[in-house]
């Protein structure tokens, strides 16, 4: 298994203001009827999207000021009162509201010292994380999701490489998490490209994971895109959006059982 070496914060940073920036170019954009039309995600318009990107901005915003000040994340019901919130929004407050709560959380994060960069620690969705762990986590969904809204318009949109190079590495993690059983054990060696890694994919009923190993003990290769990949363990890669994807020995709609999409 190799992948590129992990991000930096700096780099990190850089990808969500510039997913931000991808993001805000569109949404300044939509009319009322595309704003209510459908995204990518199943039973979502676009408003819908940009609701839980900015209610996922405000609640990354309490879970850094809560690591910040040494207390707990904030607790489910807190959660619901923002998801809560946001709902009772038209699409329009919606689309505009949630490109401000994004840019809201990038400044606050920009302006933090050096030392309370390095001393950052909160308990989050998969466990403790510092600074840079909590960013790539908001770069995941935000990048993703952006893509969610991109693609109903342009069927050749793709998560942006900066976004891919820095989930790539750690990607193993998400796998781990966002996979369901298999009934039929797989055995996959994985090549992606731009930027180029190499996995042993394995699913059975324990569920998927990304394990060392040699191409050889495969039973099945598949050959796509880092972007791809990460759309593919996202739920992503539905049969419209699958260009330049080689699989041999398995198929893509077994893979896509493994990898239903959250």
């Amino acid at each position: 298994m190799t992948t590129p070496a992990p991000p930096t914060l700096a780099e990190v940073e850089a990808a969500l203001h510039r997913s931000q920036q991808r993001l805000a170019a569109v949404v300044t954009n939509l009319t009322p009827e595309q704003l209510g039309g459908p995204s990518y995600d199943p039973g979502w318009t676009v408003a819908d999207v940009l609701s839980h990107l900015g209610s996922g901005a405000e609640i990354f915003h309490q879970m850094l000021e809560a690591g910040l000040a040494d207390r707990e994340p904030p607790a489910f019901e807190d959660l619901v009162a923002v998801w809560d919130a946001w709902n009772a929004r038209t699409p329009e407050q919606q689309a505009a509201d949630s490109l401000a709560a994004n840019a809201a959380f990038l400044a606050r994060v920009g302006a933090l010292a050096e030392d309370e960069r390095a001393q950052f620690s909160v308990e989050a969705f998969n466990g403790r994380q510092d600074l840079l762990g909590l960013a790539r986590l908001r770069l995941g969904e935000h990048a993703v999701h952006t893509w969610d809204v991109l693609v109903v318009a342009d069927p050749q949109a793709e998560v942006a490489p900066d976004a891919t190079a820095a989930l790539l590495p750690g990607i193993d993690e998400l796998v781990a998490r966002a996979g369901q059983r298999s009934e039929v054990p797989l055995r996959v060696a994985v090549t992606t490209s731009e930027p180029a890694a190499t996995f042993l994919l394995e699913a059975d009923g324990d569920g998927p994971r990304l394990v060392p190993g040699p191409a050889a003990d495969a039973d099945a290769t598949l050959a796509l895109s880092a972007a791809a990949f990460i759309r593919l363990v996202y739920g992503r890669l539905d049969a419209e959006h699958t260009a330049d994807v080689r699989a041999e020995g398995v198929e893509l709609a077994t893979l896509r059982q493994v990898f239903p999409g959250f």
